[in-house]
């Protein structure tokens, strides 16, 4: 078991390892590490540990097993699932990578940066492209998230249906085992066929393995042709419908496919500053198209033009813009990023992060729709997300003059039946944000016994003494 209080001697051994100045202790200082993004957890710690090498981190893995100390990875803390917030109930020790912020080599000829578990994503990027290439991950977080963080919940993002998630955008890693061993993963080979990939076994873990401290990361050549544009449709089967065709023209070239309701345009347009409407009238349906490609402006200028006009000849598309200038394509994605935190000032809301087969985006909507305004009349569905990878951020707002409290504590019940309907359809409870605490007793119940009672086995074997991220991913 691990410990439940820390006494002043071992706060004062951890200490030791990282400096006074990097070990904080007073409630201030600790606050901001304790509670997460949507304010769901609002853990308690003793300690908040900052280190500034790897050595460090390996040094207080091992004094955390040796003295069967609770150690809860934090990455930027943006999380949604409360998988980076140390627990209520115990004194677990937050372990913040924020100094590990180093790019450790970056090469454009083989198209790999290397970076600190620490760095900031929008770090990453800035840095590819000073060298003429694209990191692709791409988040509303990303002025904040860590690339550990990312890399610990597979992180998916807006551009999964042309680059993959984290785990298809990272070559190798560097960890720090719970015992304080380090595993120096750090290939950049493409190509490698030696063994178990332990790689993946931590991609995903949410810190419950161990603590990324490095990384190798994919990069790609930066697009000479850039077009996007905003479309409004009737329906979420023209959205499909459009999308079989965009991706039938486009191919590679199709880099972001996103589906967005009428009523979350409302919702930004209404909260986000800056953020109107693209379009002079309204419609039920709005997709975002954006096309990338390679060899040469015109390219994309023109599959965008011909997909709308076959869009608009067929029927599928009622309207459209093309943004004009970077600004106006930054502005149409701002718009699509805002569309979770324009629902904050609408009061409560209850979050899905679930996936399903493309094919059966518009059949999972429409029977969860009627089932939610079944259960609870009055309440506005906000559903919108990655239509070309099947995630959809199915989220409820209350109703209009609803008590917010009453009307959040049926999250429970709301979760279940909406990922119920999920499961129907063959998808995934959990499509970008991980599981963490919120979705922790579901998983155990949504994945066969084998698959969980393989998953203990592995966390077992790399955590026996049960130190690292507890009461995250798997019950005790």
């Amino acid at each position: 078991m691990v410990k439940a209080t820390l006494s002043p001697d071992l706060i004062a051994r951890f200490a030791a390892i990282v400096g006074p100045a990097q070990a904080l202790v007073d409630d201030g200082d600790i606050a901001p590490y304790l509670i997460e993004s949507r304010g769901l957890y609002h853990g308690v710690s003793p300690l908040v540990l900052r280190p500034g090498t790897v050595q460090e981190v390996a040094d207080i893995l091992a004094l955390a097993t040796e003295t069967r100390t609770a150690i809860v990875p934090q990455g930027g803390n943006t999380g949604h699932v409360g998988g980076s917030v140390p627990r209520e109930e115990a004194a677990d020790v937050v372990l913040s990578l924020s100094r590990l912020n180093r790019i450790r080599d970056i090469d454009p000829v083989g198209n790999v940066i290397v970076a600190d578990g620490g760095c900031v994503l929008a770090d990453i990027q800035a840095q590819a492209e000073a060298v003429g290439r694209l990191f692709p991950l791409s988040l509303g977080s990303e002025g904040s998230c860590q690339i550990g963080g990312n890399l610990s919940t597979n992180a998916g993002g807006t551009a999964v249906l042309a680059y993959g998630g984290m785990r298809q955008l990272c070559l190798g890693l560097e960890v720090v085992l719970p015992t304080g061993e380090i595993w120096n993963g750090l290939r950049r080979l493409k190509k490698d066929n030696t063994g178990y990939d332990l790689r993946d076994l931590f991609i995903g873990a949410e810190g419950t393995l161990g603590v990324i401290t490095g990384a190798v990361l994919k990069l790609f050549p930066r697009p000479l042709g850039h077009e996007v544009a905003f479309a409004g449709l009737q329906s979420v089967k023209d959205a499909l419908a459009l999308f079989e065709r965009a991706s039938s023209r486009c191919g590679t070239a199709l880099t972001g496919f996103e589906l967005m309701p009428r009523l979350g345009v409302d919702f930004t347009t209404r909260h986000i500053p800056g953020v109107r409407d693209p379009l002079a009238t309204v419609h039920d349906w709005y997709v975002l198209i954006d096309i990338s490609t390679s060899d040469a402006a015109e390219t994309a200028t023109r599959m965008m033009e011909a997909l709308l006009s076959e869009g608009l000849e067929a029927g599928l598309v009622e309207d459209a813009v093309v943004a004009a200038s970077e600004e106006q394509r930054k502005a149409l994605w701002h718009m699509r990023e805002s569309m979770s935190p324009a629902q904050k000032p609408e009061g409560g809301s209850i979050k899905h992060d679930v996936s399903v087969p493309v094919s059966a985006i518009p059949d999972f909507m429409a029977e969860a729709d009627t089932a939610v305004m079944a259960a609870i009349p009055g309440a506005r569905i906000c559903s919108f997300g990655h239509m070309g990878d099947g995630n959809i951020h199915y989220n409820i707002s209350q109703p209009v003059g609803a008590d917010k409290q009453a009307f959040l504590d049926r999250w429970r019940e709301m979760n279940h039946l909406v990922h119920g309907i999920v499961l129907k359809y063959h998808g995934s409870i959990s499509a970008e944000h991980g599981i963490g605490q919120l979705k922790r007793d579901e998983l155990a119940a949504v994945r066969e016994p084998i698959e969980m009672d393989l998953m203990r086995r592995v966390k077992r074997a790399f955590d026996p003494a049960g130190i690292m991220n507890p009461g995250k991913v798997l019950t005790a």
